[in-house]
């Protein structure tokens, strides 16, 4: 028997992914190198926005062929599923599976077919295995670069965001049971460990609460071995200052921060129910710049900061926008996911009249994305005759491809056994989207 895993959307999505093989593999699957070979399908899928589930949507389409041609084959959807969701794909899939049930799919598998539904119900019946399934040794696609999940589900209710219907509410992992898979890890050859979560900076340990985050990123930090430490997502609204020190203190952090600001208008932001200022947002940013400037040396004095924003969101007028542009242009991003505004079901903002066209999102996108160029450019020729460590993640036509300390993409001519290892390269040319040199 074997399987082959679609994964949409975040770190999360392909944690959980790691998870699912592992447990299939116990269970005696094997993994198959595409999915016209394999005997179960799986989806997990991610329901932020509307263009992945139509992404979904699509395969299950392509499924219905395969299983035409190949009828014992099964297909499982799992994921952030809501409600609409599930009404929309249960003809399409034969199980419908939370991940948290993902110890009892085992035996679930044997049945023909299997819908946990997303009924109140069912739904406190799913709630009470927490998150008993990150206890699941994965199956790492990449032992170098590995995904560690400190908590799930999000207690932040943003107008916009899914995320704490399809997730459910903030429960967070022992700190002990995090370094342990952190230690494991490393020892098994790990470079790069990215710490996940909703929103980490919420993160308090059950067995002892004064462990907050910044002391987890210490004991982390303290592991011994040679690798970096990134952690993904924060929200501005509690990003306390012993956070602050700690990120820029400890030497295994990389500098680098995805510091999600949504919008850069204060109308918009409480439309967003996102909890901060435009103001409070900028003082932040600096507090983090200064940080650095402090306590890290050359480069590093510089941390790479990208963010996420929606553009079009309900009730956006053209001087509400003018406002992130003028923040865009203020704050000067390294990176920046730009989103152009879809309502998602259950959500608060699914309520609020849509009325920005799609060719004004679109305008509005293309406005920012040009920004980003800029600032993007200009900051990546900073490291032009720079010598930086780089962990390649793959090779392509002669090329190795992979991420600097600050997550900026390099690339560089070398042979294929160096992905996984630290290696230095000298860049001799900038992009606005990444960075370009040669092995020393």
């Amino acid at each position: 028997m074997k399987y082959f895993i679609v994964t949409f959307g975040c770190q999360m999505n392909k944690s959980d992914s790691e998870r699912i093989a592992s447990i299939l593999e116990k269970t005696g699957y094997q993994k198959a190198s595409n999915e016209n070979e394999a005997d179960l399908i799986l989806v997990n899928m991610c329901s932020v926005r509307q263009s992945a589930v139509d992404r979904v949507y699509g395969m299950a389409q392509k499924f219905r062929k395969v299983k035409s041609q190949k009828s014992k084959v099964k297909t499982l959807l799992t994921g952030c599923i809501s409600k609409k969701d599930f009404l929309k794909f249960k003809n399409f899939f034969d199980f419908i599976l939370p991940i948290k049930t993902l110890t009892l799919w085992p035996d679930i598998l044997k049945k023909e077919k299997f819908h946990f539904s997303a009924d109140q119900r069912e739904k406190k019946f799913v709630e009470k295995f927490d998150c008993q399934y990150l206890k699941i040794k994965p199956k790492y696609e990449k032992n170098f670069l590995v995904f560690v999940p400190i908590s799930i589900g999000c207690n932040n209710f943003c107008s916009f965001c899914i995320v704490p219907f399809v997730r459910g509410p903030l429960i967070c992992r022992d700190y002990q049971e995090i370094l342990k898979e952190a230690n494991e890890a490393i020892k098994n050859g790990a470079k790069e460990i990215w710490l996940l979560g909703q929103n980490v900076n919420d993160y308090k340990s059950p067995r002892d609460p004064s462990i907050n985050f910044a002391k987890l990123l210490r004991m982390v930090n303290e592991i011994e071995g040679n690798f970096w430490i990134r952690f993904t997502s924060p929200h501005p609204k509690n990003f306390s200052d012993e956070l602050i020190e700690t990120m820029a203190k400890y030497q295994k952090v990389t500098p680098y921060l995805n510091l999600p600001v949504q919008s850069g208008d204060d109308e918009i932001l409480k439309k967003m129910n996102r909890g901060y200022t435009v103001k409070e947002y900028k003082n932040l940013v600096k507090k983090i710049r200064k940080a650095f400037k402090k306590y890290r040396k050359e480069l590093e004095k510089e941390v790479a900061i990208s963010t996420d924003v929606i553009v079009g969101f309900p009730g956006e007028t053209e001087n509400n926008f003018q406002n992130t542009v003028k923040l865009f242009k203020e704050i000067k991003f390294d990176m920046a996911y730009i989103a152009q505004y879809s309502p998602r079901p259950g959500t608060a903002a699914e309520k609020m009249k849509d009325e920005v066209p799609k060719k004004e999102k679109e305008r509005r996108w293309k406005v920012l994305t040009e920004i980003l160029k800029e600032t993007a450019l200009e900051k990546n020729k900073k490291f032009i005759g720079k010598e930086i460590e780089v962990l390649p993640e793959e090779y392509k036509d002669g090329f190795l491809i992979g991420k600097c300390r600050h997550y900026k993409t390099v690339k560089f001519e070398g042979k294929e056994n160096l992905i996984g290892k630290f290696v230095k390269v000298k860049i001799l040319d900038v992009f606005p989207w990444g960075l370009k040199g040669k092995i020393l």
